[in-house]
């Protein structure tokens, strides 16, 4: 009976390592928030700066095949410090402090338009590589997706000449 004593010790661990990772999950699955429903979030592109220090561009489409209209309250950037909507009409860029988005409609965040500016990344955060996009709205349900990480300067024709300078946090 002895020798079979390290087996069952064994087999005993193992089912309550088991027992503890399921318990793990169905805790995960009922405190993690579920993406919102009839969103569809996608084409998720960060597009590095070509100069360290300055702000990347985020772009992506957002479609509202809900019922009832959201509204996009904030953005978050894994790898940033801060990220911020904003939207270029013209030769003038504003940040967005909320966006709503109408049952149907399709919101495209582009060059030349509707953008996240993402601050004080992760040197970590390298072209060819990915981070998360989290999107918060006003009632608090989020959406998450992937952003494809692009060379420095891919795609930024559009903001070549514009001051991203009053966006930058001041060191004291």
């Amino acid at each position: 009976m002895k020798r079979f004593a390290p087996l069952f010790l064994a087999v005993s661990l193992a089912a309550l390592s088991a027992c503890g990772q399921q318990a793990a999950k169905d805790e995960a699955s009922q405190a993690a928030p579920e993406a919102k429903p009839g969103l569809t979030l996608s084409e998720g592109t960060l597009v590095l700066p070509a100069v360290k220090g300055n702000p990347a561009g985020g772009y992506f489409a957002l479609i509202n095949n809900g019922d009832k209209a959201v509204t996009l309250a904030a953005v978050s950037v894994t790898g940033a410090a801060r990220a911020e909507m904003h939207e270029t009409t013209g030769e003038s860029m504003a940040a967005l402090t909320s966006l709503e988005i109408k049952p149907g409609e399709t919101v495209k965040f582009e060059r030349g338009g509707k953008h996240v500016m993402a601050f004080d990344l992760d040197p970590a955060l390298a072209p060819g590589g990915t981070t998360e996009l989290t999107l918060t709205f006003a009632d608090g349900d989020k959406i998450s997706a992937p952003l494809k990480l692009e060379a420095p300067g891919g795609g930024m024709a559009n903001m070549e000449g514009m001051d991203h300078s009053e966006h930058m946090e001041q060191s004291n």
